[in-house]
């Protein structure tokens, strides 16, 4: 069958894809930027890639008509500026006149509980998106999760912060709001077991695990599954915005998104009864299982997508692949180069950069300059990265997104997703003459880009040249210790 994959950058399509791929079907893979896609890891797979941009409709012409099934799996909840529910009904329309002009015969939609009149924002808009995408032409099936826990989820990773950082925690009163959390491996067996199966053809369905538990509960058993012992004191004074404040300084989500998740966390998400588990013969797993074999993706470094790396696109009026042409006119540079003996070993040593590792030297500052970032609203140094040796265009580092990850031609390039009065970019690359070149760009914007610049000069003169120098130190050691 041919099926339509949005959002294939995204976290739930990244997983859903090789499903898909595995089971013979022919996949299109509907993406903003083709260079955010690694095309080289599908390679034997049928697999077409396209560039849409669901915003714009007239881009969505190259979607094929000979569609059987498509996967509606767009979510704006992050962006800083404009109102992202409006985004998300002229996404679902566009989608929808192009779908109603093809052969397709299912939409499959990925959507949330909603059981309260009075919805949150986020909810509300997900309810909406599932009117527009209602459809005479071809048969509608919503599946509506909850928390979603699996490796790289943003609800796992944001009650790992808390649980890992927090011995006690003093919370406010969401925290007993109840939820009916399900596992990311069983959201994919209720995406893929729905697929053009009629008996499940214009109507919606909550999916969700077999324990209804408070947001206070899922963190006290996520801490006992990791052998700590925390403390949480439940304070009823914490408004929304303080609550949000306490979500984005201790995790790493921005803070638009902590503001629209503590907004959803004030309603019960508890999953209506239904027979869908019986059609599919699918029996959901308990929570500390599903946090167990998220831990065993992230041991086993096989964290497939991570909500780390969704694109806030309003950090870009450009696509990335612009940002690839650094820039020199009305440019600051601080140019660094030394020979290197060991080719591959460098690489490796600079594809593994920042996260868990570090930037290699004066971690501290570089901590220092992620905190002063976060007081600025920006997304700080709490990111880390999803793979601790492989790297993608699109998937971020900190407080960078990669923005050229190129083995063949040497070359890192990194794009500075920090507050900063201008733009920055951080390029490693390796020329013929094996000769490492580490190059830090500034574009400043007006005087205050400038006065930032000269303040921060001092300090590249040692961070700058002591991160090349043991870049370098790292390239001798042998890659299973750099590891």
């Amino acid at each position: 069958m041919k099926i339509l994959l949005t959002g294939a950058t995204g976290y739930i399509a990244q997983r859903l894809l090789p499903v898909l791929l595995e089971d013979g079907h022919h996949v299109v893979c509907c993406v903003r930027e083709k260079g955010r896609f690694d095309l080289q890891k599908y390679k034997g797979y049928n697999l077409d890639l396209i560039e849409v941009d669901f915003l714009e409709a007239q881009t969505l012409h190259v979607i094929p008509e000979d569609l059987d099934a498509a996967y509606y799996l767009l979510h704006s909840m992050s962006g800083e500026k404009g109102d992202f529910s409006g985004l998300e009904q002229k996404t679902a329309l566009n989608f929808r006149d192009r779908i109603e002009q093809t052969t397709t015969a299912q939409v499959i939609f990925l959507s949330g509980i909603v059981n309260s009149e009075q919805l949150s924002k986020h909810l509300n808009s997900r309810q909406q998106v599932e009117k527009t995408l209602a459809s005479k032409v071809y048969a509608l099936t919503t599946l509506r999760a909850g928390i979603i826990v699996g490796s790289g989820s943003a609800s796992f990773e944001i009650i790992r912060d808390l649980v890992e950082k927090l011995p006690v925690m003093i919370a406010p009163k969401w925290l007993n709001t109840r939820c009916q959390p399900i596992a990311i491996r069983d959201v994919l067996k209720f995406l893929f077991g729905v697929l053009l199966k009629d008996s499940t053809y214009n109507r919606s369905f909550d999916i969700a695990g077999p324990e209804v538990l408070t947001y206070k509960d899922m963190l006290l058993r996520f801490a006992k599954a990791r052998g700590l012992k925390r403390r949480i004191l439940i304070v009823p004074v914490m408004t929304p915005k303080l609550s949000s404040y306490w979500l984005y300084f201790v995790t790493s989500v921005s803070y638009p998104l902590a503001r629209n998740l503590v907004e959803s966390m004030k309603v019960d998400v508890v999953a209506k009864p239904n027979d869908l588990k019986a059609l599919l013969s699918i029996e959901p797993i308990k929570y500390e299982e599903a946090i167990m074999l998220a831990f065993g993706k992230i041991e086993q470094n096989q964290v497939i997508s991570s909500w780390r790396d969704a694109m806030n696109v309003d950090a870009y009026d450009r696509n990335l692949a612009k940002l690839i042409e650094v820039p020199d006119d009305g440019c600051f540079k601080d140019r660094r180069s030394a020979p290197v003996k060991d080719l591959e070993s460098a690489i490796q040593a600079i594809w593994s950069i920042g996260g868990e590792k570090g930037w290699y030297y004066a971690n501290w500052l570089w901590d220092l300059r992620g905190f002063i970032d976060k007081l600025f609203g920006g997304v700080g140094l709490q990111r880390g990265r999803t793979s601790i040796n492989q790297l993608f265009p699109g998937r971020v580092i900190d407080f960078w997104r990669v923005i050229l990850a190129n083995k063949d031609e040497k070359r890192l390039l990194l794009y500075a997703e920090m507050k900063l009065p201008g733009e920055a970019w951080l390029e490693f690359k390796i020329d013929d003459n094996q000769v490492l070149h580490q190059t830090a760009t500034f574009r400043p914007v007006g005087i205050s880009g400038r006065l930032y610049w000269y303040a921060v000069f001092p300090f590249h003169a040692f961070i700058f040249q002591g991160m090349l120098n043991n870049i370098l130190s790292a390239a001798k050691k042998q890659p299973e210790k750099l590891l």
